[in-house]
Formats: structure tokens, sequence, C-alpha cells
């Protein structure tokens, strides 16, 4: 009885030793540490990961016990993992790539799709708000939280709901014999009722937010860029229909009127904001809307369409005429005191150059200090994760980036990340 007991009780305690009550604890010996609550950086500052959460903050560089392991940063600047609220996984920009739809299968999206995830994950985006998309967007969320693929922690809406050859209508561009008429299953509405049918869709599809595309686009092969695609009515039941199902709502908007409608119907964020004027500046800060400018999205499709042949002939126009003006409207939005979310675009341009938007911000006018939180503690609170993510805090989930230099004096450092941890694991060091 003796010899079956102690045989017992080490078989058990091996069991939890390998249990999340005993996980491995990490100590990372920072340089230097932007913790996103404070103004200042720390130096000399060690943060403790035991399984996937942070569970202290010492100043110091404190030594390992037995079975603890160092992360040695201290020659570099350690921040939050940075958040981007408007990227496409399914997609990247190429010369041609309109044409993918009529050529590509699910699963050649789906492959690719991982790729860039991966990409960004390794770029120090360690979560993201993907806003578009076929639906594998939703199965490539799945996958990243089963440990199936590596990638950012993704937040999406699945399908964007456009209007019928609206931007984000998927059959814009077709010939008439295989244009159909897609309706709310497809994410295309034409009505409060519709609208309401599509946001049901969505949240029986999965998706975790919503997205409505309010004025015409850039990319969509459709002539129009920036008029109003919804009326008022239409996008009020999509907030509303929303809010009963806990979904908030981003609207792509660069006409002004489409943007007014969206914003006083109730949205969450604009996105792009290009022809943003006076009041509709007056409306952002009276509901206290937030804009995701996408600057780095602006001056790439302007550059691109340059090309000859990059995008097909009604795009290169409306490429030229917005692309080159995000920059200047984000100048004028902050400096009026709007509340500036951090989102790229990225699949516009190539994937992993999210952080060149943090230059692009900077040049505009706004610290970097301020950029950098527009990526981690507002961008936290934006999605209502302010208590897991968005700076480095005891009890607060384990995303952690590393760079060479202060961010802070030299904003270009974050486009060359040399450390990435998400959920406590380390995917690049």
């Amino acid at each position: 009885m003796t010899r079956t007991f102690r045989k017992l009780l080490a078989l058990t305690g091996l069991t939890l030793l390998s249990s999340p009550l005993f996980a491995q604890r990490t100590l990372i010996h920072c340089g230097q540490l932007l913790d996103g609550v404070r103004s200042d950086l720390q130096r000399e500052v060690t943060v403790v990961v035991e399984g996937n959460r942070i569970t202290a903050i010492r100043k110091g560089y404190s030594p390992p016990a037995s079975g603890e392991t160092v992360v040695d940063l201290k020659s570099k600047t350690v921040l939050p993992g940075l958040i981007d609220m408007h990227v496409h996984l399914e997609t990247e920009t190429r010369r041609g790539g309109a044409y993918d739809r009529f050529t590509m299968n699910v699963p050649d999206v789906a492959f690719l799709s991982a790729k860039y995830a991966r990409t960004t994950l390794l770029a120090g985006f360690t979560t993201v708000r993907d806003l578009g998309g076929s639906g594998v967007n939703i199965s490539l969320r799945n996958a990243v939280n089963r440990g199936l693929v590596e990638g950012p922690r993704i937040i999406t809406c699945g399908k964007s709901i456009a209007t019928t050859g609206g931007h984000a209508d998927p059959t814009n561009g077709y010939r008439k014999d295989l244009m159909g008429d897609p309706g709310p299953d497809e994410g295309v509405i034409n009505s409060p009722e519709d609208a309401r049918k599509a946001v049901r869709q969505r949240y029986k599809d999965g998706s975790d937010l919503i997205k409505i595309t309010a004025t015409g686009g850039v990319l969509s092969n459709a002539k129009d860029g920036s008029g109003p695609q919804f009326t008022e009515e239409e996008v009020r039941a999509v907030v509303e229909a929303a809010k009963d199902y806990g979904f908030a709502v981003a609207a792509h908007a660069h006409g002004a009127e489409g943007m007014k409608r969206a914003i006083r119907a109730g949205v969450t964020t604009i996105e792009h904001g290009t022809f943003m004027d006076d009041e509709a500046i007056a409306l952002f800060k009276k509901h206290g809307t937030y804009f995701v400018p996408t600057i780095i999205a602006g001056k790439t499709v302007a550059d691109s369409a340059r090309i000859m042949g990059y995008y097909p002939p009604l795009v290169t126009p409306k490429a030229l005429a917005i692309g080159p003006k995000i920059q200047d409207t984000f100048a004028k939005a902050y400096k009026a005191g709007v509340k500036i979310a951090f989102g790229t675009d990225a699949g516009v341009y190539l994937h992993g150059y999210n952080a060149k938007e943090f230059e692009y911000m900077v040049e505009a006018g706004m610290p970097p200090l301020e950029a950098i939180r527009a990526a981690t503690v507002v961008n936290a609170e934006l999605l209502g994760l302010r208590d897991q993510l968005g700076s480095i805090e005891t009890g607060k989930l384990a995303d952690l980036i590393a760079v060479d230099q202060n961010p802070l004096q030299n904003i270009k450092t974050l486009q060359t990340v040399r450390f990435v941890m998400k959920d406590g694991k380390v995917y690049k060091n």
C-alpha cells in the first residue's frame, strides 16, 4: 500500500507540475520598457510571465531561480504588442490582383491568408481587426485560436455589408449573366429590413463585429469613390441590429455626406475619412466616434495607380484622386481633437509594413507617444479588451514586442521588430 501510494503521489505530482497551475516562469530582462501606462521609459526592468499572463513587473534584472527561463532584451526597448484596427488578411495587393476572384479557389485564399497572418504577427502586431473578406477570415481566426496557424489575435467582421453596386458588392465588374442579384446573405442590402437580416447572417456566420461600406471606395470596380451609398435609415437599422447582438459597427467612408450619416446613426469607427469636412469633425467629437485613418493605404494606392495596368481602368483615377489626401485629413482631424485609432488597411499594401503608419502619423503632427498609444491602449479600449491588452501590467495577457531603439526618439524603429511574444509564447527572438 505504501509503495502504491508513493507511485500515485509521484504521478500526481508530475501531472500537477505540467498543468497550467505550474506553468513555466519566464523572466524578460528589458533594457527599456514603455509599458503603455506611463509616458516615460523605465530602465532595467524584469517582466515576469507565467503561462500566458504577466504576473509581476520588477525593477532591476531578477536572477533566474531553478526552472525559470530568461529572455535577454537588455539592449532593446520593450512595448506592448501592437494592435491594427483595419486589415484584410485574405488578400494582398499586386498588379492584376483584381482578377484573382475569377481564378483562385477558397483553399488558395486560405493558404495565402495563413501566410499573411504570420507575417503580420512577426511584424509586432499581436492583435488585428479584419474588416472584410469572404468568410475565410472567420476560419483563419478559428485556426489561430486553436493553435493550427501562427498569427495575431483576430477580431473579424467576416463579409462587409454593402448596397447593390456599392463598395463591397462582391459582383461589381462582373458581366451581366454572372452578376446576379446578391442579397443580405451575401452582405448586400437595400432596405432597413435587409440591413437587419444581413447583421443576423453575420452573427450566424460567426463574425465578431459589423462593417458597412457607407460610401464608394477606391478599389471596387465601380466609378464612384466617395458618394454616399446607404440611407441614414439603413445605417441606423444596421447599428440597432448590431447592438442587439453585441456588435460594434465600423464604417468605411471617404465622402463627407456618407460619414455624417454613419456617425449620426451611431457607428463606432469611421475608416479612411478622406473628404471629412468641418461639420463631420463636429459630429465625430459630439458622438465620440473614432477615426481610423489608414494613411499608408492612401499613399500606396496612389503610387500603384501610376503603374500602367496595376488597377482596372475604373479604379486608377479614384486611387490618384483619393489616396494622396488621407494624410492631410488625418492632420486636420487630429488637430481638431477627433479621437484617433491606429489602423492601416493592410492588404491594400504589402502585409508586414503596418508600422510604416506610425511614421506617417508623426509626420502629420501626432507625437510619437500618442501614435503608439493609438495602437495599444486606445485600440484595446475600443475593442473592449482594455483589461486584457494594450499595456504591460500585472494580470494582463503577455503580448510584448521589442525594438532596437527608443521609439519616442525614432518612431521608425517600430518598423524593425526584433522580438514578439503573444499569449506568453515567443514567436520571434
